[in-house]
């Protein structure tokens, strides 16, 4: 019974399907004993407890007519409690056990018929059928206390369960997935700077150059300025057009926009993508202008790291001197700041406002543009201008607190 509770309650779903799949009478058997699986539980620990107890008495009997428990207290002790608590854990629980977790399947077809008669042969299937009414009386009328859980204890359990023999990239999805829900889409957007766009009133040959030059699949199209989004360009539509002159309508190919506010969750970003059917959309401020935009790419790659093909370039957003010194463009994301020091950035968090670049923080918690060499340090972290101009901070010298 010990190697069938262990069998029967590790088997994998491929084992399931293989006894289901199967047509001997013993797996047939075993797949209506899997289906109900609180009477098979119920079964079995009746069928354990009776044995135990059993035991215990014919132990005590046989004891008790070649040794006199008033001479002999020390000898009955061990006798009846030490070596037949020893004897009933090695040979009823844990050999049949580890048997049985090792070879659950080959265990399952062996007993399935053995336990279908117990199962139904009184007084056994009377207790079983009280035991699994009493337990599903529990469970309907029984309060459910739920375990409520932050994600910073959350992401704590992680750190603290992490194994040797789990890599460092399962780790930082898992790690990926508990922040997935506390990430602004402004954290990881394409910054407004950096879009590549096609003004609506463009021919059809600088449409083709512009497209040229930036490689990508999905353009955004403005008239006039960027803060008046029109439509999104798809490439792939143009294909069947590429041979018309420079006068072809090419904004008749444009579709819908899709616009987004920069506070929205990226885990809800990523359902009406999958809901909407669109892989881009257009990030926009609190008085509609244009933020910058997002991609479906952009919100995978905070699970599962950065994803790359053959046409992308290489971007250096970052030079690192030693080993507490890097040089970081003001425009990198703090987001992915915090991933190239491998950083939690819970202080940078707290302070930085509005701003989701390096040099953008450094702005805010200055109140000004920080000219070259001025200096500001967070969590021990100095920050200091390599380059500034009158409008942004260019490059930062970043030292880590020595070791």
């Amino acid at each position: 019974m010990s190697a069938a509770e262990t069998a029967f309650f590790s088997l994998k779903p491929i084992d399931k399907d293989l006894l289901k799949r199967s047509d001997d009478k013993a797996s047939i058997v075993a797949k209506k004993l899997i289906d109900t699986p609180k009477q098979l539980l119920s079964i079995i620990l009746i069928i354990i407890n009776f044995s135990n107890i059993a035991i215990v008495l014919t132990v005590s009997s046989i004891l008790s007519k070649y040794i006199d428990e008033e001479k002999q207290k020390t000898l009955y002790f061990v006798l009846d409690v030490i070596v037949s608590t020893f004897v009933i854990l090695l040979v009823g629980e844990v050999i049949p056990k580890i048997y049985a977790s090792k070879n659950n399947v080959k265990t399952v077809r062996y007993l399935a018929r053995p336990l279908s008669f117990l199962n139904s042969i009184p007084p056994i299937s009377w207790l079983r059928a009280g035991l699994v009414s009493g337990s599903e009386f529990i469970s309907k009328y029984a309060k459910k206390k739920g375990v409520k859980i932050s994600s910073d204890e959350l992401e704590h359990a992680i750190a603290l369960t992490k194994e040797d023999s789990t890599s460092d990239e399962d780790h930082k999805i898992l790690e990926g997935i508990v922040k997935f829900g506390n990430t602004d889409v402004k954290q990881i957007m394409c910054q407004r700077l950096n879009v590549a766009a096609i003004d609506i009133e463009s021919n059809f040959k600088e449409v083709i150059e512009e497209i040229l030059d930036c490689g990508y699949s999905r353009i955004p199209v403005y008239k006039e300025t960027l803060d008046n989004v029109v439509g999104i360009l798809f490439i792939k539509d143009l294909l069947q057009h590429l041979n018309n002159d420079e006068k072809f309508n090419w904004q008749t190919l444009i579709r819908k926009p899709f616009f987004i506010p920069e506070n929205k969750k990226i885990d809800d970003l990523l359902k009406e993508f999958q809901s909407k059917k669109v892989h881009m959309a257009i990030v926009v401020d609190e008085y509609g202008g244009a933020s910058g935009i997002v991609t479906l790419e952009d919100v995978l790659e905070e699970i599962v790291g950065d994803i790359t093909d053959e046409f992308d370039e290489e971007e250096i957003d970052f030079k690192k001197i030693d080993d507490n010194t890097y040089i970081f463009e003001g425009r990198t994301a703090l987001i992915d700041f915090y991933k190239i020091l491998d950083i939690d950035g819970k202080e940078f968090e707290n302070l930085k406002g509005e701003s989701d670049s390096l040099g953008g923080f450094m702005i805010e918690n200055a109140g000004r543009i920080l000219k070259n060499k001025e200096t500001i340090t967070c969590n021990d972290i100095k920050l200091i201008v390599e380059t500034s101009d009158k409008k942004r901070i260019k490059s930062i010298k970043v030292i880590l607190p020595k070791n």
